[in-house]
């Protein structure tokens, strides 16, 4: 179990930084943007500055996912491979933070764009987790 869990929790993990780095590309190269129904050139309609402004917002999200990623990498391979108790509290938190952050769209924004990823990503952890819960039996969450 505890070979699956962090084998499942390492593909959660890539493919949040490899989605990260494709929007990243998206924000910094490429034109074809959909941005909702529209596209970006539509979007922008001859202002250039609008277009600016829409790919840094995109550039900065994708910034801060390829950032959550690496730090979800970097503690599941180093600390909860090792079996420390308090990287699984923190991945969960992590993980538990994008989802309620992304699921507030559903209320601010009144749009589902993002919440089917947010859904899988937070399910596909919480196995990864689930799998992981026998070395939460040795110590206490974090304070």
């Amino acid at each position: 179990m505890k070979t699956a869990s962090w084998i499942i929790l390492l593909i959660v993990g890539a493919l949040t930084l490899l989605g990260s780095l494709v929007s990243l590309g998206r924000a910094y190269v490429s034109a074809q943007d959909e941005i909702g129904p529209a596209s970006l050139s539509e979007l922008a309609a001859g202002r250039p500055e609008v277009a600016t402004a829409v790919r840094a917002r995109r550039a900065t999200s994708a910034a801060y996912a390829a950032g959550f990623a690496t730090l979800f990498l970097a503690i599941l391979l180093g600390p909860y491979r090792r079996g420390d108790v308090w990287a699984w509290w923190t991945l969960l938190a992590g993980t538990l933070a994008v989802t309620v952050l992304t699921l507030l769209r559903l209320a601010f924004l009144d749009t589902r764009l993002g919440v089917p990823a947010a859904a899988i990503q937070l399910v596909v952890a919480g196995l990864g987790l689930a799998l992981g819960t026998g070395r939460l039996g040795r110590s206490t969450p974090p304070a």
